[in-house]
């Protein structure tokens, strides 16, 4: 069974910062990905059906590709888009191409939401299609990790 993985952070940072973090491939370098991975490769294609491709490297040093397709874009506020693992050439894979279940179906989606009030930012993110159990755990775990990366990053940015 697939359900939404949602998790809401406050940022103390206008929703422009914010939206830089997720949209400049420079900055997105710097925060994608958890605790101990980087972010080596990260191209944009930021437009309505432009696509991402970003590349997480563990501290072992294996790559993880995603991509996917820019769906709808709210300056400041709103960015939907798929989510599906990829090759190193931005091809869609199965999860079993990293060695993961197939629980993960071949595209899931992602919704990222920023309401700014007074110079802060609540970003909510919304991510579908994400098997239950461990490997929701594990992404929950993930993009907590990256959104400390992201929050440091935003102190940087002002």
């Amino acid at each position: 069974k697939l359900h939404e993985l949602i998790i809401t952070r406050d940022f103390d940072a206008p929703a422009s910062a914010l939206w830089q973090a997720w949209t400049n491939p420079e900055y997105t370098k710097r925060w994608w990905g958890p605790k101990t991975f980087t972010c080596p490769a990260a191209e944009i294609d930021f437009r309505i059906g432009g696509k991402y491709h970003l590349c997480m490297r563990s501290s072992e040093g294996k790559d993880y590709w995603s991509t996917g397709t820019y769906k709808e874009i709210v300056p400041n506020k709103r960015i939907v888009c798929t989510d599906s693992f990829a090759d190193p050439q931005g091809n869609v894979v199965p999860a079993s191409y990293y060695g993961m279940s197939d629980d993960f179906p071949i595209e899931m989606h992602v919704t990222v939401t920023f309401t700014e009030k007074d110079g802060r930012t609540q970003m909510t993110l919304r991510h579908t299609g994400m098997p239950e159990g461990e490997q929701s755990d594990l992404a929950t775990q993930g993009w907590n990790e990256q959104f400390d990366k992201l929050d440091e990053l935003l102190k940087t940015m002002s």
